[in-house]
C-alpha cells in the first residue's frame, strides 16, 4: 500500500513512516525543506518536495496519484502565529483533501487535536489553532468522495509508547505518547471500517489493534 503523508518530517510522521516501512508499505512524506530528505530516507520513506502553503491543488494531486491512502500530519508548529495556523493547520489540510479528491484517493486520515472547534472562543494563538483545526475537520467531514477518519490526540509527549490506549468518540483529556499516536494511525490505515469516525485518543489500557477494531465495529 502506498501512503502519502503531509508534514512528512513531523515528529508523528517520522514515527509513522518507520512503522509503515517496517510492515512493507510504501511511505512518501511531503516536505518543503530539502535538508529533511535524508531524515525521511532514514525512516524508510520517499521524500516529496512540495510546499503546501503555496502549491496548487493540481500540483499536490500529481504527488498523490497512485496512492492508496493519505495522512494529513502537517502543522504550523508551536512557535507560529495566527496567520500560519490558518495557512497550514486549516488551509493546507483543506488543499490536501481537495488534491486527494482530484487524484482519486478515497482514504484520508487527518491528525487533528482534542478540542478542535470552528466556533472555539478566545483571542490567543492556541484558540486560533483550535478554530483552524476545527474548520479543517468540518471541511473534511463534509466530503462524500473521501473515506475520512479524524484522529484527535490528547496532550502529546515524547515518552516511550506503551501500545496501550483509549480510543473513543470522547475520551476526556489526557496525555498520549507520539509513538502511540503513530501506531494508531498505522492501524487506522489498515482498518477502512473506521471511515466516517472522529476519534479522541489518550493513553489507556487497551492494545492499539484491539482499540481500533473496537471502534470499527461500533
Amino acid at each position: 500500500m502506498r501512503i502519502v503523508i503531509a508534514g512528512g518530517h513531523g515528529q508523528i510522521a517520522l514515527r509513522l513512516e518507520r512503522l509503515l516501512a517496517a510492515r512493507g508499505d510504501e511511505a512518501a512524506g511531503i516536505i518543503r525543506n530539502s535538508a529533511h530528505e535524508a531524515d525521511l530516507r532514514d525512516a524508510g520513506a520517499e521524500p516529496v518536495l512540495c510546499d503546501l502553503e503555496s502549491a496548487s491543488v493540481d500540483e499536490v494531486a500529481r504527488h498523490l496519484e497512485g496512492a492508496h491512502a493519505v495522512v494529513f500530519a502537517a502543522g504550523a508548529g508551536p512557535g507560529s502565529g495566527v496567520d500560519r495556523k490558518n495557512t497550514v493547520d486549516r488551509d493546507a489540510a483543506i488543499l490536501f483533501a481537495d488534491a486527494a479528491e482530484r487524484a482519486g484517493v478515497r482514504r484520508y486520515v487527518m491528525v487533528s487535536s482534542m478540542g478542535s472547534d470552528p466556533d472555539h472562543p478566545g483571542d490567543e494563538v492556541f484558540d486560533a489553532y483550535l478554530r483552524a483545526k476545527g474548520e479543517a475537520d468540518a471541511s473534511v467531514r463534509g466530503r462524500a468522495a473521501l473515506d475520512w477518519t479524524i484522529l484527535r490526540p490528547g496532550m502529546l509527549t515524547d515518552d516511550a509508547g506503551t501500545g496501550l490506549v483509549r480510543l473513543e468518540a470522547s475520551t476526556g483529556r489526557g496525555p498520549i505518547p507520539r509513538d502511540d499516536v503513530a501506531a494508531v494511525l498505522a492501524e487506522l490505515l489498515e482498518t477502512p471500517a473506521t471511515a466516517g469516525l472522529t476519534l479522541e485518543l489518550v493513553s489507556g489500557s487497551t492494545p492499539v489493534s484491539v482499540a481500533v477494531k473496537s471502534v470499527a465495529g461500533n
